[in-house]
């Protein structure tokens, strides 16, 4: 992976905010669209979402989830060259209260501060969407394997360190 395909990889799990995020509910297949942040340390994504959500209901933990993120699509050039990244992990719920769980919330307050109020909310959990794999199409036959470490070198970058992902 050379700088350019790093950048990219940055600006899609830094600048991008909104996830299409996949899990199963009821045996079947749902896609629900949720506002995300990067996880501290980067291992993992945070969302805030609602239990009255369809998709809550396939967040358990150590459920399965995938995700997608992507550059807009302005209606030109080629959809075929379109960067995007497809991540997969299982669900995790850091314990209210708990260090965890703190770090998280300043992490997704951070990124989406506008989220603050949802934190008051008593139907709304944090849940860590923990990455073990995922898919970086930087165009058209231009593909690379995507792990946990490199979300983790980017954490860290993103809090000063100065290491490449």
């Amino acid at each position: 992976m050379d700088e350019g395909e790093r950048q990219l990889l940055k600006s899609l799990l830094v600048e991008r905010r909104l996830l299409a995020l996949g899990v199963v509910v009821d045996d079947a297949p749902y896609v629900g669209q949720v506002p995300f942040a990067l996880a501290p340390g980067g291992g993992a994504l945070l969302i805030h979402v609602s239990r009255l959500a369809k998709h809550s209901r396939g967040l358990a933990p150590g459920a399965p989830w995938s995700g997608l993120l992507q550059l807009g699509d302005d209606g030109t050039g080629d959809p075929f060259q379109l960067p995007r990244l497809t991540l997969e992990g299982r669900v995790a719920v850091p314990e209210r209260g708990g260090e965890r769980h703190a770090a998280a919330r300043a992490a997704y307050l951070a990124r989406l501060p506008s989220g603050a109020m949802t934190f008051q909310l008593g139907d709304f959990t944090l849940y860590e969407l923990a990455v073990a794999k995922g898919r970086l199409v930087a165009g058209f036959g231009s593909t690379f394997n995507i792990g946990p470490d490199h979300l983790r070198l980017l954490g860290e970058r993103e809090a000063g360190s100065s290491e490449s992902v």
